[in-house]
């Protein structure tokens, strides 16, 4: 009991946090607009954001810088240690460095507070003190609310860092929006894993040229049967003299049709009007969920409907879309 009790405080102060801080942008104007002048100053910038801080606010200033690198916006840590001994080179006059100190009194950071003031490089801090030292020393001060932490004997940095991590977070997504970071722009930071299989296009998974199973409007069902077999699709695109797709033929479809003349009918009497397509560039994930949820397990995939592919929900597996 003791436990579950120790896990429910943490989880309530938690979410009591996260709720102050957006009770806060929401009500509080003057936090609004900083937040906002932070996000303008970097895309102002034609440098690096260099995110720095010590202790539990280093960690969570590391994953910010990666949040922000891996969204379009090229970011990097630098620990306040390491930058009084050779890597304040490592900051730019284009930079934008932002400071995180719950305190605002770390005193590791001085050394970077005096750079970014002397070459006037723009600073923002992440504190809960306004009248702290990082704070006043700030281009764009954000004061985050000062709250309990979740330890039992409120010390150990959880709420706060919580909070650090959501407005560094928030950030990034507001500079991933501002400057139009497409999910192609998002695949080229993450080609790895089950994230990179989602972010690649049905056009890289699709088959092409030959391997397409397609018969002209007026093509005898006996044929098509013949060249939906060799394909192994399990449908077969029918196409108009203009070469466009007007209907497939499933294996369903000739179920359905199932009689003594079904083979003298043509494909055109049998084929399903207005087939699910997709077009190449479309994310592998998107033709997934449209698999998913019309119950198919075979896309065509078209340009101008001109069919130009074919797509199994089998080479979504073996991508790893799935």
């Amino acid at each position: 009991m003791q436990i579950v009790q120790s896990l429910s405080r943490a989880l309530q102060t938690y979410q009591d946090g996260v709720t102050a801080l957006n009770a806060a942008f929401d009500g509080d104007e003057a936090f609004r607009a900083q937040v906002v002048a932070a996000v303008e100053l970097v895309i102002a910038q034609e440098g690096r954001v260099i995110v720095t801080g010590v202790g539990k606010s280093g960690h969570i200033g590391r994953k910010i810088a990666a949040t922000m690198a891996s969204t379009g916006t090229p970011a990097y840590f630098v620990h306040p240690t390491e930058a009084s001994h050779g890597d304040l080179g490592m900051i730019g006059v284009n930079d934008v460095v932002i400071a995180m100190s719950w305190s605002g009194e770390t005193a590791e950071l001085s050394a970077i507070l005096q750079y970014t003031a002397r070459f006037k490089v723009p600073l923002i801090a992440i504190t809960s003190k306004a009248d702290s030292t990082l704070a006043l020393h700030a281009t764009v001060p954000l004061v985050l609310p000062r709250l309990t932490e979740a330890c039992g004997l409120g010390l150990a940095p959880t709420t706060s860092t919580l909070l650090q991590l959501t407005i560094g977070d928030a950030l990034a997504i507001a500079l991933l929006e501002r400057r139009g970071f497409s999910a192609t722009d998002f695949k080229v930071f993450h080609p790895g894993g089950k994230l990179g299989a989602q972010l690649r296009t049905v056009g890289e998974l699709s088959h092409r040229g030959d391997q397409i199973p397609l018969a002209r409007i007026g093509t005898p069902l006996s044929e098509a049967i013949i060249t939906m077999s060799g394909k192994g699709f399990g449908v077969i695109g029918v196409i108009d003299p203009a070469g466009e797709l007007i209907g497939v033929v499933t294996d369903g479809d000739l179920r359905r049709h199932m009689a003594p003349n079904l083979l003298e009918m043509t494909v055109d009497q049998v084929m399903s009007t207005k087939p699910k397509v997709v077009a190449p560039d479309h994310l592998a994930s998107a033709a997934l969920e449209t698999m998913q949820s019309k119950a198919i397990s075979v896309l065509f995939v078209t340009e101008e409907r001109r069919p130009v592919g074919i797509l199994h929900v089998h080479d979504l597996l073996r991508a790893g879309v799935a």
